[in-house]
């Protein structure tokens, strides 16, 4: 299963490809034309958005070539996704200002995705390949009037790969490296990843297609001798049409599988455990444009098989279907309107087969003021066939004041987001309650951004979120152990503050850093800190050279200890990587990366491996 095979015909191919060094413009991560999309669906300058949106770009993705998306998101403002730093087939926990995976929507291709039989129904960001994403933009807060359920606390909106330039194209992305503990530093090569993205552009048509594979061992999950293997196949395929200038049309199909072994968890300890998922997702985008605006229909089918064998064997067969029609319309340069209808339908096979819909019509407005002032509001209605309707809106205004080449921005929101009930809490095995209403989050935000040229920018946010009817898995008889979902009567509050930091001294250098408090009232959830510290360093040589470091601390959390059913604190730890890239032509880069620098102990969760010193060299060729 160890794919040396890329290697061997990659250096054939240098043979004919090496020749004069490419030439490449440092591109300054800052640039007063940068636009948004996620927190208004439409293509605004940075400048005037009401919210910090945090955009990674295809150069950021491919400067942090070997890693996963789940690690490259995990270094910024207000994200911690814990499970990165352990074994690949950790189950992976995204916490956002105190919330977890269920408050947190994933949109792919501008639909949104998720596993309707998880008892969170969150997207598994393990199946995604870096080497497939065109870019990410991160809109945290409360958007459910404009993305619907689960959009509480984060959205992760993904833009995969397509097809831009005439003619054929391909690109073969390929690393190999090791995966050792602190205390096992054998480098011996363990992990091995390769994808090929082939595309083609003639006229009005456009296809792209992607395989990947990835192939990892070397690590036990739970603390133990036994290694516990990952593999995941992906592969895609995107197939454009452009009717004609005004109407276009883009299918595409997704395909993504995963096996993992893992360890059993009470009590922890080395099992011979395994698990298997399969999703595929076909998808269809239309847009036809008119004289001042656009009609978009985006509708996907997803299928999802997941599987475990163990001590207590489960299998899950769900699906869903999604459709959002929208309409975009320009009344002139300030004011900016979307009006659409969002219905989802999941369905989940327990021991029988259950199913809930939703029908959401949603309006949002944006205004763009000629003197500083915009404003982004808008309002949904949420219809569940179960819980009957929930009203959600938002309020976003901020002010901008231009300094020389630069601006200051002022902004605010006051926004209202739900999650929904799962088709496991509501109709599963363990602890159904069919008579769950949603959880319903308010956020308040006010903060700053300050942008000078392209060459410094520094932003604020303060946050406070409330969460009611929050639905917990509760003990109902203390003597019989039986438990259920339930909403909570008591409110939860979080607050805290996000910083982030970004300057270009001098056309080579960049600088990154970002700072996260969180708190709450009634004290953070398990394994989420307080304090989150990220910080990286990037400098190019004589234009074809990138060296990166990069810094992570993490504030101490509190975690469960299942052997004594006790809660233990978990120290803090700092984190150090290292990142070399050198474009050798215009057709060939490598790179040779090392994380965890000084080998720093840890612990992220009890009982569980985490990732030593470890190292990681690939390429990039262009064909």
């Amino acid at each position: 299963m160890k794919n040396y095979f890329l290697w061997p015909t990659v250096t054939l191919l240098l043979c004919a490809k090496v020749g004069a060094q490419q030439e490449q413009d440092s591109t300054n991560i800052l640039q007063l034309d940068e636009v948004v999309v996620s927190d208004s669906r439409f293509e605004l300058k940075r400048e005037n958005s009401g919210k910090t949106v945090i955009s990674i770009s295809q150069k950021e993705l491919e400067q942090n070539q070997g890693r996963s998306v789940a690690e490259i998101i995990n270094t910024k403002s207000g994200i911690e996704i814990n499970g990165t730093r352990s074994y690949a087939g950790q189950n992976l926990s995204t916490y956002v200002r105190g919330g977890n995976n269920r408050q947190v929507l994933v949109i792919i291709d501008g639909i949104q995705v998720s596993d309707p039989s998880g008892t969170s129904a969150e997207f598994d960001l393990r199946l995604l390949n870096t080497s497939q994403i065109e870019s990410i933009e991160i809109l945290k807060g409360a958007a459910s009037t404009l993305y619907g359920n689960s959009a509480a606390t984060a959205v992760i909106n993904i833009t995969t790969k397509k097809a831009k330039k005439e003619g054929l194209a391909m690109e073969v992305i390929s690393s190999m490296g090791t995966n050792q503990s602190q205390d096992d530093q054998n480098f011996n090569i363990s992990d091995f990843s390769n994808t090929v993205n082939v595309s083609a552009k003639h006229g009005k048509l456009s296809v792209l297609a992607s395989g990947g594979h990835q192939f990892t061992d070397g690590l036990s999950a739970a603390i133990g001798t036994e290694v516990d293997v990952f593999s995941r196949v992906d592969g895609n395929l995107k197939v454009g049409y452009q009717f004609t200038e005004r109407f276009g049309v883009t299918a595409s199909a997704f395909y993504n599988k995963l096996n993992s072994d893992y360890d059993n968890g009470f009590p922890i300890e080395d099992a011979d455990f395994s698990f298997s998922g399969e999703q595929s997702r076909f998808g269809l985008a239309s847009t036809y444009g008119y004289e001042k605006g656009s009609i978009h229909v985006n509708t996907a089918f997803n299928q999802i098989d997941r599987s475990f064998v163990s001590s207590f064997p489960a299998a899950y067969d769900s699906q869903s279907y999604i459709l959002d029609v929208f309409n975009k319309y320009t009344f002139n340069e300030n004011i900016h309107t979307i009006v659409g209808l969002n219905y989802i339908d999941s369905q989940t096979l327990f021991s029988e087969e259950q199913n809930t819909n939703t029908v959401d019509p949603y309006i949002n407005v944006v205004y763009v003021g000629e003197r500083g002032i915009n404003l982004n509001a808008g309002v949904r209605l949420n219809n569940h066939s179960d819980y009957g309707s929930n009203f959600i809106y938002n309020f976003n205004p901020s002010y901008r004041i231009n300094i020389n080449s630069g601006y200051l921005k002022f902004l605010g929101s006051f926004a209202t987001s739900y999650i929904a009930p799962n088709l496991s809490q509501l109709y599963g095995p363990f602890g159904a309650n069919p008579d769950l209403n949603p959880e319903e989050d308010t956020t308040i935000e006010g903060g700053l951004e300050y942008r000078l040229s392209d060459r410094f920018m520094i932003n604020a946010v303060y946050f406070n979120r409330t969460e009611d009817d929050r639905i917990d898995y509760v003990t109902i008889d203390p003597n019989t152990f039986e438990s259920q979902y339930r909403n909570l009567v008591d409110t939860a509050h979080f607050n805290g503050v996000e910083v982030g930091f970004s300057a270009v001294p001098t056309k080579d250098l960049t600088i990154n850093a970002n700072y996260t408090y969180t708190n709450s009232k009634e004290g953070l959830a398990l394994r989420i800190p307080k304090s989150k510290v990220n910080a990286t360093i990037g400098y190019t040589i004589a234009d074809n050279t990138f060296l990166g470091a990069s810094y992570q601390f993490v504030s101490d959390r509190t975690d469960t200890d299942f052997a004594t059913f006790t809660n233990v604190n978990l120290d803090s730890f700092s984190l150090v990587n290292l990142q070399v890239k050198h474009q050798f032509s215009d057709n060939f880069g490598a790179f040779v990366g090392v994380d965890n620098l000084l080998n720093a102990e840890y612990t992220e969760l009890v009982d569980y491996t985490t990732k030593g010193l470890n190292l990681r060299l690939g390429f990039k060729l262009n064909l």
